[in-house]
Order: structure tokens, then C-alpha cells, then sequence
């Protein structure tokens, strides 16, 4: 670790890996046609399909973390690519499911081979995917993920 890095908050050290993790993926599925975001959506429905889920784009907004407008365009985009088919939900006329086409499973299954090699080599560092760190890392993420992060509620009381 360099000087810098071991000065530096762990806001910035996550700020900075996210932002090593989006353009390196960027520049990994372009190849592919996709953007990180799209991967994102398109990697997300194809695990949610394994599960057999056929999440609705509110439902797939709340796994990824993207705002539900932004899922939206996305799903249009990759619905015209002929990526993503969007159907009405038997359940809800107002929602609409997504899933994968044939060839979005194809692109999808690329991506996630060439993601995962990134994947390892963003984690050699550690002893790789499998190793002790990374499973460890991947549990101090994933509690980093739970803390919540909304502003407080203003207690601020009136003056009499």
C-alpha cells in the first residue's frame, strides 16, 4: 500500500475501488456492447433466474441498488438490443417483468466469464477468490452494506 492510500479515509478507499471496479468493467463488456450498469442489470436477472425469480424492475431497482427510473431506461435500452424481454405482470398491470432473452443469456454468460476474471484479479492480492481474505472482505463489504446510510431525522425541537 502506498503512502497516500495508508493516510487516506476508508471513504476514499471505497470511493476509489468503486471507481477502479466501474471503469474496469466498462472497459471489459464493451466488447460485449454492455455497460457496467447494464451488466449489472443483465448479471443480476440471469441469478434471479437461476432462482427462478422474474423480478419485476422495481424488485430488480432494489437488488442492484439503482434508482428504479434508471432501471427503467435501462431495461428499454436493452429491450431494444433485444437483450432483456419486459412483460406485464399477471399480478400487477402497472409493473412490468423482466428476463433475459436467448441472446441476453448468451451476452450475459460472456460477461459474467470475463467479470469473473477481473473478479480474480482484483483479488489475487488477497489469495484470490477462494481464499480466507477474500471470504472475509466479502462479509466486512456485505456488513457495509447493512449500515444504514439515510441522513438522520432532524430532532431539532422549536423554541418556545
Amino acid at each position: 500500500m502506498n503512502a497516500a492510500a495508508e493516510s487516506a479515509t476508508a471513504g476514499f478507499l471505497v470511493w476509489r475501488l468503486s471507481m477502479k471496479w466501474r471503469v474496469a468493467v466498462d472497459r471489459a463488456v464493451a466488447p460485449l456492447g454492455l455497460t457496467h450498469a447494464q451488466y449489472a442489470l443483465m448479471g443480476s436477472l440471469y441469478g434471479m433466474a437461476r432462482s427462478d425469480l422474474r423480478p419485476s424492475q422495481r424488485q430488480l431497482a432494489d437488488h442492484t441498488g439503482l434508482e428504479p427510473l434508471y432501471v427503467s431506461k435501462l431495461a428499454r435500452a436493452l429491450e431494444a438490443s433485444g437483450l432483456v424481454a419486459r412483460t406485464r405482470d399477471p399480478a400487477d398491470p402497472r409493473a412490468m417483468q423482466l428476463s433475459l432473452t436467448e441472446q441476453g443469456l448468451d451476452v450475459t454468460r460472456r460477461a459474467i466469464g470475463v467479470v469473473q476474471g477481473l473478479l480474480d484479479r482484483m483479488l489475487e492480492p488477497l489469495g484470490g477468490q477462494d481464499s480466507p481474505r477474500a471470504r472475509q472482505f466479502a462479509r466486512e463489504l456485505a456488513t457495509l452494506l447493512d449500515a444504514p446510510l439515510d441522513p438522520p431525522a432532524d430532532h431539532t425541537e422549536e423554541q418556545s
